[in-house]
């Protein structure tokens, strides 16, 4: 039998996508395994979203292709093939191919295809379409996917995007928003057979707008209230703040987990004006006040931008003041990245990088305080959480992969929802009772 590896980078929708490229090869007759260099067929991918994570991208494509098999494929898809696919092939020749969205790739009997086709200036090896099915039909958003490894699952409700937000060049490359039905979602819900689902796309609250006959504005509530009467949990990533209606607060509410990621991006008004983004900073500290009162145990997460072109001092301190008055659990600070294409590579007052990086050194010290005292509020008080691995659980105010963790004895089963009490905090991590703390500290205090 024929094996794969998949190295994936990125955000969790890239992960979903790689899911579904395991299910799509399992089902090919293919085996997965975990080092690239047994691998017949080994897969990158990519993320295309800032420069960082191009060169990730890049570097992890040569590191791998140093690692494998002298007769093994080696393929590169996700966003950076589909954005830049032609100056791929011609910069790293190594790759064998480059597969944008859609393009189905594998490693299968030759006779399936007889044509020899260079990628790269010097490949010569064959590449074969991962069955009969036309390449336009191979659509990674609907097809299905194995059961989840760990007790909790990303889903991709939609793909695409239809804002044009100055810093993002996602839309010019993966298109307009395009939603699912909510049947296929719930398919692909159960077909996980997770006990904590998270909801995602690069504009979540805005699923179903692209199809008012079929679904329209507002559809993500019932989808949410579909999903949580299906499994324990249900979680949102990536809430555009405009659409965040009374109807679908209300929803998240009382799914049990009152987990609010915002994507805010800064707080200065004429700055998000720049940036071609809604609200500001007063409007978001409202509603932010708002949802706790409905419900205080909700939990806070934001992205901000830093550095964006015409970013002033008093538009960072209205960004300090913020984040020091609106105490959210959790804060990612990011540089503003200079995207090809985009509006703002365009716009004048470019942020000088020194400039940028002291701005953002001053954040996150300041996040990292807020956060660590609203995680010591929290011993003494018992959580209910899920665990995902042995000793590593989360209670609804951490996002898996994204937030801190809660440390739990190894002998409670994985995937079992428990409660526990916090007798520690170190750091972003919490420790419930009857874990080792001075082991803890031994391994730094992480998994």
């Amino acid at each position: 039998m024929k094996r794969f590896y998949i190295e994936t980078l990125g955000c969790p929708k890239n992960d979903v996508d790689s899911d579904k490229l395991v299910g799509t090869l399992v089902a090919d007759g293919m085996e997965m395994t975990g080092n690239a260099a047994a691998a017949d067929l080994v897969v990158v991918n990519t993320c295309a979203f800032i420069g960082e994570a191009r060169q990730e991208s890049i570097d992890t494509i040569l590191t791998l292709d140093e690692q494998r098999a002298s007769d093994s494929r080696l393929i590169v898809t996700g966003c950076m093939a589909e954005r830049y696919g032609s100056e791929l092939a011609e910069a790293l020749p190594e790759v064998d191919q480059i597969a944008g969205f859609g393009q189905a790739f594998n490693l299968a009997p030759a006779e399936r295809d007889g044509t020899d086709v260079s990628i790269g200036a010097a490949s010569t090896r064959r590449l074969i379409p991962v069955s009969s099915t036309a390449v336009p039909d191979f659509d990674l958003l609907n097809l299905p996917r194995p059961k989840t490894m760990a007790p909790w699952a990303y889903v991709k409700i939609a793909e695409g995007c239809d804002r044009s937000c100055g810093f993002c060049a996602i839309p010019s490359f993966r298109g307009p928003q395009r939603s699912r039905d909510i049947e296929s979602i719930m398919a692909e819900v159960r077909q996980t057979e997770a006990r904590e689902i998270v909801l995602v796309a690069q504009d979540l609250a805005s699923y179903g707008k692209d199809r008012p006959n079929k679904l329209g504005a507002g559809s993500i509530v019932p989808l949410v209230d579909a999903v949580a009467s299906t499994v324990d949990r249900v979680r949102l990533l990536y809430l555009y703040p405009s659409d965040l209606s009374d109807l679908l607060i209300d929803s998240i509410c009382s799914s049990g987990v009152p987990y609010f990621d915002l994507s805010l991006q800064h707080v200065s008004k004429s700055l998000l004006r720049r940036m071609r983004r809604w609200g500001d900073g007063q409007r978001f500290f409202d509603r932010i006040a708002d949802i706790r009162e409905r419900e205080p145990d909700a939990a806070f997460r934001s992205n901000f931008i830093v550095g964006y072109p015409g970013e002033t001092e008093e538009d960072h301190d209205q960004l300090l003041d913020f984040v020091a008055q609106a105490q959210l659990d959790w804060c990612g600070f990011f540089a503003y990245s200079n995207e090809e294409g985009t509006y703002a590579a365009g716009l004048d007052k470019h942020v000088d990088p020194r400039l940028m990086h002291e701005r953002l050194a001053e954040l996150r010290d300041l996040q990292d305080e807020i956060t660590a005292v609203r995680r010591d509020a929290l011993i003494g008080t018992d959580v209910h959480v899920l665990v995902d691995a042995p000793g590593v659980a989360r209670s609804h105010r951490e996002a898996p992969e994204i937030d801190g963790i809660i440390h739990v004895c190894d002998d409670v089963p994985v995937g079992e929802l428990t409660t526990v009490r916090i007798a520690d905090a170190l750091g972003p991590d919490l420790v419930a009772v009857g874990v080792d703390v001075a082991a803890l500290d031994a391994s730094d205090g992480s998994d």
